[in-house]
């Protein structure tokens, strides 16, 4: 696999990852660590039914401590932390911060074995960072109260978990993508456990959203991380890093669609910087080799 297939492969998880609101939305009043449990679990089994006719498959869930803790921790850690940003912290504020990890992907990136930093990756990933701010700054940003100061913190701590998961994705890069199923129920066992001590149970009401639950397993909470996974160890980490920020943009477009949020010059602006952003880190891409 080359590195621009492998780098196609992971921008395929910040198309499914722009799903993440709207489906989110349509699943109802359940409480977000049973809708983790889950959507975890759904997204574990999207990747077991791939070992089938593939018996050595299993043997990637034999790992060492470190690759378990790297894994399992990124993905319970960042979604643990940005529930509990959302919980105490105003959505708009906690999302700026969350979305500093495109931008520390990037960064981290330099110090990867064999990775060279150009200016154009950091000026892609700065405009999108402008993007990113001018978008959310539509939604609404404004002061905060001593209260909120816990989920802001989360916040700024998920947005490092998730840049360090990712980076250390292409550290591990003998790790077979595979292991990420077990990466994906182990995070859906914890999110159970913290399900039942803190959330009272909430059953989706309908079909649709039965379905809308279904669909986040698949995509944005399972095939998302295995793509995502590719991309990191095998295509170009920092394209994928300054790319990351066309997800709130993509998001929010659905969320227009959808009747959930409205149009306006500041996510028109927003488009062009982040997409402008990504255009300028990708460069490399549309050279001719």
């Amino acid at each position: 696999m080359t590195s621009r297939t492998a780098t196609l492969i992971g921008l395929s998880a910040i198309l499914m990852w722009s799903l993440l609101a709207v489906l989110t939305v349509a699943t109802g009043t359940i409480p977000a660590f049973q809708l983790a449990a889950i959507t975890f679990a759904i997204g574990g089994l999207v990747g077991l039914s791939t070992f089938i006719g593939r018996p050595e498959a299993l043997s990637a869930l034999r790992q060492p401590p470190l690759v378990w803790a790297v894994g399992v921790g990124g993905l319970f850690g960042y979604h643990a932390l940005y529930f509990l940003a959302l919980r105490f912290a105003p959505p708009a504020e906690a999302g700026l911060l969350n979305y500093l990890w495109p931008l520390l992907i990037v960064l981290f990136s330099s110090f990867l074995p064999g990775e060279r930093l150009a200016p154009h990756h950091v000026i892609g990933a700065l405009a999108g960072l402008a993007g990113t701010v001018l978008l959310l700054a539509g939604n609404g940003l404004s002061g905060f109260a001593p209260g909120e100061l816990p989920g802001l913190f989360a916040a700024f701590v998920a947005a490092f978990v998730w840049a360090t998961y990712s980076v250390m994705s292409r550290r591990l890069k003998s790790v077979p993508t595979d292991a990420v199923a077990g990466f994906c129920l182990v995070t859906a066992l914890l999110a159970a456990l913290m399900h039942a001590l803190f959330e009272r149970t909430v059953w989706p009401e309908t079909s649709r959203q039965w379905l809308a639950v279904i669909a986040l397993g698949i995509g944005p909470v399972g095939a998302a991380f295995y793509t995502w996974d590719i991309g990191m160890k095998r295509g170009d980490i920092r394209v994928l890093g300054a790319a990351s920020y066309a997800t709130p943009l993509l998001s929010t477009g659905l969320l227009i669609l959808a009747g959930f949020a409205k149009a306006s010059a500041n996510i028109a602006i927003a488009a062009v910087l982040i997409a402008g952003g990504g255009l300028i880190a990708a460069r490399d891409m549309f050279r001719k080799r």
